[in-house]
């Protein structure tokens, strides 16, 4: 929220930024704050008058395909056939990596797919001289 707002919204701020003005100057904020106000409250009133409209239109267009027999598969069987399904979600999960890797860990035999950190069995035996082909999976 801005400082302005803040002062605006909050009474004792807003009584303190305008100890300094006169009760003149402060009935023409009044006077410029009223205009502000009923402006914003026909606009809105047109808002909400323009979506009574809209409603009013689209229950008319239901009526006329109810009485023609008519329903939204009808009209566009496309985008019915996905109507009913939920959306998908924007990110898709990527397939697993097919492993590359494969080394033994006390006795156990695991694998890695190149990817993220190397494996501490791994990183030993490339830091004594071992090649990472060495591990490949064959």
């Amino acid at each position: 929220m801005s400082d302005f707002l803040s002062i605006l919204t909050h009474e004792r701020r807003l009584r303190a930024n305008t100890k300094e003005l006169s009760v003149s100057e402060l009935e023409d904020v009044k006077a410029k704050l009223t205009r502000v106000i009923e402006a914003r409250e026909e606009e809105e009133a047109e808002l909400r008058k323009a979506e009574a409209e809209k409603q009013a239109r689209v229950e008319a267009i239901r009526k006329q395909m109810a009485d023609a027999g008519l329903n939204f598969e009808d009209l566009a069987p496309e985008l019915a056939s996905s109507a009913g399904k939920p959306k998908q979600a924007g990110k898709r999960k990527r397939a697993a990596k097919a492993a590359k890797y494969q080394y033994d860990a006390n006795g156990e035999k695991k694998t890695w797919t190149g990817q993220g950190r190397t494996p501490k069995v791994i990183q030993q035996a490339l830091d004594k001289g071992k090649s990472l082909k060495e591990f490949l999976i064959k």
